[in-house]
């Protein structure tokens, strides 16, 4: 049984985690899947998302607005779409309107007077300054891939994020929906994890490449998380 009172700060991944990134995602490959009258499920378009970025994010660093665009042509080449014929800037365009899930707002608010937050996130910074706005929540540490220079579930991340905040790593816990990206990667480093199963009533691994790895909690949501650091005795 992981023992909540023992930490003063929790990290959070961003998209998929505290955005909805796959109800983000699907909105803005509506027309590309409409106007080319593409046969695929919502799962099945997640996944593609999926093993494209996956790939353009193990390679030589680059933006997330060009990962984002590499996922756009890969999914042209795909399901045969003319390159022509696509928005490359599509998901880039659509990024800062993704919706926060409906319990994160008021759960992190409500995480807040428990400790201090921070984010570690695949993101460019001004991309997140736009997310973070929809947050409406000040973090103590924003970590982002383009700082590091790495996209994880590179070590690097949460390493950097450690330095950062400062205090030793026992006290920090990480919370994430994606096992692959930070469950396995934050674990391996010695950090307490509660895997965020937001997917949870749903099959296969959607917008994330799928994994393993076990963390030390599981909650349904944010909310579950709030309740249970406020129960802490």
């Amino acid at each position: 049984m992981l023992d909540l009172r023992r930490f003063d700060v929790i990290t959070f991944d961003c998209y998929g985690t505290l955005i909805d990134w796959e109800a983000g995602i699907l909105s803005a490959l509506a027309s590309f899947r409409s106007e080319n009258d593409l046969r695929v499920t919502d799962d099945e378009l997640l996944e593609a998302y999926a093993s494209l970025e996956t790939v353009l994010q193990s390679g030589e660093h680059v933006s997330y607005r060009e990962v984002l665009r590499g996922v756009m042509r890969g999914l042209a080449t795909r399901y045969s779409v003319p390159i022509g014929r696509i928005d490359t800037d599509a998901l880039v365009a659509s990024l800062p309107a993704w919706p926060p899930f409906a319990d994160t707002v008021d759960a992190l608010h409500r995480l807040r007077r428990q400790c201090k937050l921070g984010i570690i996130s695949n993101i460019d910074d001004e991309l997140f300054a736009a997310t973070a706005r929809a947050l409406g929540v000040p973090f103590d540490w924003v970590i982002t891939a383009e700082q590091v220079r790495a996209y994880k579930p590179s070590r690097q991340n949460f390493e950097r994020a450690l330095e950062l905040i400062g205090i030793p790593s026992e006290r920090v816990l990480h919370a994430a929906q994606s096992r692959f990206h930070d469950v396995a990667p934050a674990g391996a480093i010695g950090l307490a994890t509660v895997w965020v199963n937001r997917r949870r009533d749903q099959p296969g691994a959607g917008a994330t490449a799928p994994s393993n790895a076990t963390a030390d909690l599981e909650v349904p949501d944010l909310a579950t998380l709030a309740d249970r650091m406020e129960a802490r005795a």
